[in-house]
């Protein structure tokens, strides 16, 4: 069993809750354009106070390690309707029990050779000592189809059914370990990114993506969503696909608004747009 903290806080405004921290990550925060929410590239942004606005974050996730269990993941395969950027913060090793701290710290550079890691990622952990925390896959979202494909099959090759209303990545049942990733590779030709998170790097997430985190040792990570006009369509799209799901999955709600994060960026492009239309000058 792996004990974690998602989400938090629920339901108050991290900046409220934490304020000298919320803006020591604001400053840390790359690409602000984007990820700050009042960026001008941030199209949440463009929201009216008199809406309420949806909760994008920042939002706190604290999990203990588990590279002993390659089949296990600290965050099951799934994806998000928005824009994410992930940040660690922390990470702890144990130092306790026979072996000490080095016993943990070669069972993480075991994960990370099996994991299909480039050479320059396996250099950066062994040469430049960089303190690995997070084990990340991120797939495209033009996949996404074919992984639920492959895992209704393998669902059905354990004898499980197969329920009309509801979705293998939307349900966050699965954990692709390294067999699972090599048949999705070998039957279904998707292969996904395979990227290590170390303290202090900031992992982006697009709209639509599925990924996985296996956390190698404990981790506090600090995620902010945004939504870029870039994934926009995605955000689209995941907002009608998630209308399929059942009425008591935790997705099925429009949480994100966004038509009313469509309907208020043209508004204010087209108000630019007027102000500067050179026929005005006349």
């Amino acid at each position: 069993m792996l004990l974690k903290l998602k989400d938090w806080p629920p339901g108050d405004d991290f900046s409220d809750i934490m304020p000298n921290h919320f803006d020591d990550l604001m400053q840390a925060l790359p690409l602000p354009e984007y990820t700050h929410r009042h960026g001008k590239l941030n199209l949440a942004s463009r929201l009216p106070d008199f809406l309420v606005r949806p909760d994008l974050g920042p939002k706190m996730y604290n999990a203990y390690g588990s590279a002993y269990f390659p089949a296990e993941g600290t965050t099951n395969l799934h994806l998000d309707v928005s824009d994410a950027v992930n940040v660690m913060v922390f990470v702890g090793i144990p130092d306790d029990g026979p072996g000490g701290k080095a016993i943990h710290e070669s069972a993480a550079l075991q994960a990370i050779d099996n994991a299909g890691c480039d050479i320059i990622t396996k250099r950066r952990v062994r040469e430049v000592y960089e303190v690995p925390g997070a084990l990340w896959h991120i797939f495209d979202a033009i996949d996404a189809d074919k992984m639920r494909d492959f895992l209704n099959m393998v669902g059905k090759e354990r004898g499980e059914e197969i329920e009309a209303e509801h979705d293998p990545i939307h349900d966050q049942a699965w954990y692709l370990d390294e067999e699972l990733r090599e048949r999705l590779y070998k039957e279904y030709g998707v292969l996904g990114y395979t990227i290590v998170q170390c303290m202090g790097d900031a992992i982006f997430i697009p709209a639509g993506a599925p990924h996985q985190v296996r956390n190698l040792h404990s981790c506090i990570k600090v995620a902010e969503d945004f939504v870029s006009p870039e994934h926009l369509n995605h955000c689209v799209s995941l907002t009608q696909e998630f209308r399929g799901l059942s009425d008591t999955h935790s997705n099925h709600e429009d949480k994100l608004q966004v038509k009313n994060i469509m309907y208020h960026a043209v508004k204010d492009s087209m108000a630019v747009l007027q102000e500067h239309d050179p026929d005005d000058d006349d």
